[in-house]
C-alpha cells in the first residue's frame, strides 16, 4: 500500500516536472514569436512603404517552395499547438497546486511569491481573449475599426485603428498583462530549465523584467505615436 502511494506520488511529480517543461518551451517560442512581431510592428516608424513591404515580405517569404502565406500558416500552426500546450499545462498545475494545499485560504502567502506571479491566471485569460480580438481586427479583417480595412493597405490599417483612443486603451491593458506574462514567464522558464542557481537569481531577475520592459516599451511605442499624431 505504501509502495503504491509512493509511485502514485513519483508519477504525479514526474508529470508536473515535464508539464513545467512544456510550459517553458511553448513559453520561450512565445516570446520569440513576440519579440518578432514586435520587430514588424516598429517598421511603423522607418514609414509606410518599409512597413507594407515587410507586411507583404511575410506572406511571400519562401515563394515558391513555400505558397503564399505559408511561412505564416505555419508560424500559426506551430503557435496554435503551443498556445493548446501552454493553456493545458498551466491549468493542470494550478489545479494540482489547489489539490496540494487542500483550501486555498489555509496557506498564507510568502512574500516572494509576486503580484505578477499571483495574477498570471487571470493576465492569461486577458491575453487570450486579446488574441481573438487581434486576430479578428488585423488577420481576418471581421472587426474594422476607423476604416475600411479591406481597402486600405496594412500601415493604414494600424494608423486609423489607433488613432481611436479605446483602441489604444485595449491595447495598454494587454501589452502591460503581456509584459507582465512575459516577466514571470521568463523568470520561471529559465528556473525549469536549471538556470536558477542561487548564485544567478539576481540576473534572471534583472533579464525578466528587462525583456518585459523591452515588449511593453516595443509594442506600445506605434500605437502610442499614432495616437497623439507623430505616426500618420
Amino acid at each position: 500500500m505504501v509502495s503504491t502511494t509512493v509511485t502514485t506520488k513519483r508519477k504525479a511529480r514526474d508529470t508536473s516536472v515535464a508539464l513545467k517543461i512544456g510550459m517553458a518551451v511553448s513559453g520561450i517560442l512565445f516570446v520569440l514569436f513576440i519579440l518578432m512581431h514586435m520587430y514588424g510592428n516598429l517598421k511603423m516608424f522607418a514609414g509606410a512603404q518599409a512597413y507594407n513591404d515587410y507586411a507583404e515580405h511575410l506572406r511571400t517569404f519562401g515563394e515558391p517552395i513555400l505558397p503564399y502565406e505559408g511561412l505564416l500558416w505555419i508560424l500559426r500552426i506551430v503557435l496554435l499547438a503551443a498556445l493548446i500546450l501552454h493553456a493545458y499545462a498551466a491549468f493542470t498545475l494550478w489545479h494540482r497546486a489547489g489539490q496540494a494545499r487542500g483550501s486555498k485560504y489555509a496557506v498564507k502567502r510568502t512574500l516572494a511569491q509576486t503580484y505578477a506571479s499571483r495574477t498570471m491566471r487571470w493576465g492569461g485569460v486577458i491575453l487570450l481573449l486579446f488574441i481573438i480580438f487581434h486576430i479578428l481586427q488585423f488577420t481576418t479583417l471581421s472587426i474594422e475599426i476607423g476604416g475600411d480595412y479591406h481597402s486600405i493597405t496594412p500601415y493604414e490599417r494600424m494608423v486609423v485603428a489607433f488613432q481611436q483612443w479605446y483602441v489604444w486603451l485595449i491595447y495598454l491593458i494587454a501589452i502591460a498583462s503581456l509584459a507582465m506574462h512575459v516577466r514571470h514567464g521568463v523568470w520561471s522558464a529559465m528556473a525549469t530549465l536549471g538556470g536558477n542557481k542561487k548564485r544567478r537569481q539576481d540576473t534572471i531577475h534583472l533579464v525578466a523584467i528587462f525583456v518585459a520592459a523591452i515588449v511593453f516599451v516595443g509594442f506600445m511605442l506605434p500605437p502610442t505615436a499614432t495616437l497623439f499624431g507623430w505616426v500618420s
